[in-house]
């Protein structure tokens, strides 16, 4: 063997050595035919790189591999992370990759939650990506909002006493003081009318118990007479008032038909005639009456002969 033949062969093996040596390093065995590759995608990785470890139950059982930005344009800016597994533990699917830390201090590691039911992993499937929120990741997300609450507060607060001071001048101030001396004032003199009131109460007690006590002997009164009304039988007087109606209706249809007395009274012509004919008689017998009462009533004691009856010639 050539002397150039060997330095070829130790040259190779010692590149063969830096690249497993390299690999081994980065936690990745090229001799280990059992490692598995996973891909997982998240929209933020949270300080996740390619020097973090794979764990399962705490037992660390790989590394990352590489992070990638996703191109499709429904998700583009999320991130693919690849990882390698050197275990050969069986999981389903449906088992959940999820970012954590170990401590607020260290950088995010992977770690498997595993699930058994449904189809088993296999080499190159895509996993499900879930991200636990470390302690000041939490905290800043939860103070990022209030901080611009606050920030919204500080300067509207700012606003506001800007523009009281302006306000606040030195005849506004002794408006104030003049304003809440008359509300004292009010106050006081409110106070005097309440227990003015109070007074008047007391004396007129009685007066308003009596008012009371009648009140309500009127309100008994009151339901008393609207018990009566509600016995009273309305329909009762009105089928009555109705049948009378009727019966002065059929009346008056007799009368206008010259149906008894009062109808031949009223409708007879005739005898409406042989009365004022009558009248008339009657009202000449008593003028001559009136005028020749000797002619109508005579005494006599010494048998002398009445007049006899001559008829006048009325003017």
């Amino acid at each position: 063997m050539s002397k150039e033949l060997k330095t070829g062969i130790v040259v190779v093996i010692i590149i063969i050595g830096v690249i497993w040596g390299f690999n081994f390093l980065k936690g990745q065995n090229l001799f280990d035919t059992g490692t598995r590759v996973f891909q997982v995608e998240y929209p933020k990785i949270g300080g996740l790189s390619t020097a973090s470890f794979v764990t399962i139950n705490g037992l660390k059982v790989g590394k990352v591999d590489k992070i990638e930005f996703d191109t499709a344009a429904e998700t583009r800016g999320h991130l693919i992370v690849t990882f390698i597994i050197q275990n050969d533990f069986q999981f389903s699917k449906n088992s959940t990759v999820k970012i954590y830390s170990p401590n607020p201090l260290a950088g995010s590691n992977l770690a498997i939650v595993p699930n058994y039911d449904g189809e088993m992993a296999v080499s190159g499937d895509l996993l499900q990506g879930e991200m636990e929120e470390s302690l000041f990741t939490s905290i800043g997300e939860r103070l990022d909002p209030l901080q611009y609450k606050l920030e919204k507060v500080i300067v509207s607060a700012d606003s506001l006493f800007t523009s009281v001071n302006k306000i606040l001048n030195e005849k506004a101030v002794n408006d104030i003081d003049t304003s809440i001396a008359d509300l004292s004032e009010t106050i006081k003199q409110l106070k005097k009318a309440i227990i003015s009131v109070n007074v008047m109460v007391n004396d007129n007690s009685q007066n308003l118990k009596t008012a009371i006590n009648n009140t309500k002997n009127i309100t008994e009164n009151v339901d008393k007479l609207t018990d009566s009304i509600a016995t009273v039988d309305f329909k009762k007087i009105i089928t009555k008032a109705e049948n009378a109606v009727d019966n002065f209706n059929v009346i008056s249809q007799k009368i206008n038909n010259g149906k008894g007395t009062v109808g031949k009274l009223i409708n007879d012509e005739k005898m409406y005639d042989n009365l004022e004919a009558a009248t008339k008689e009657l009202e000449e017998l008593l003028r001559d009456i009136k005028l020749n009462p000797k002619r109508f009533i005579h005494f006599s004691i010494f048998g002398k002969k009445a007049t006899p009856f001559e008829e006048t010639v009325k003017d």
